[in-house]
């Protein structure tokens, strides 16, 4: 799957929701100080299969980076997007972290 997902932030929550087949897919977060802690990544395993988790990931990614705001990835599967995605999401980590 190549093409652009639409996510939602679902401030109440503090998650970043997809939707696809009556499915969702969030990334739970929490707000401090002028940065965004990706905390959980739940994605079912239909979206997976489909190739929805780079999309979402850099959706989400593309979402911070407008806000003007650092990330802090603190569970595995941001780490591993942001690893993978180096180049292009360095200048989103605080001074100081790195992955």
């Amino acid at each position: 799957m190549t093409s652009e997902v639409e996510i939602k932030d679902n401030d109440f929550l503090r998650q970043f929701e997809c939707f696809h087949n009556d499915q969702m897919a969030r990334i739970e977060y929490s707000l401090q100080d002028r940065k965004i802690f990706l905390t959980k990544f739940d994605m079912p395993q239909e979206m997976v299969d489909e190739g929805f988790t780079e999309p979402f990931m850099e959706a989400v990614f593309d979402e911070v980076k407008s806000r003007n705001i650092s990330l802090v990835p603190t569970c595995v599967e941001v780490k591993s997007f942001l690893r993978k995605h180096r180049r292009k999401y360095k200048g989103l980590l605080p001074v100081g972290i790195n992955i």
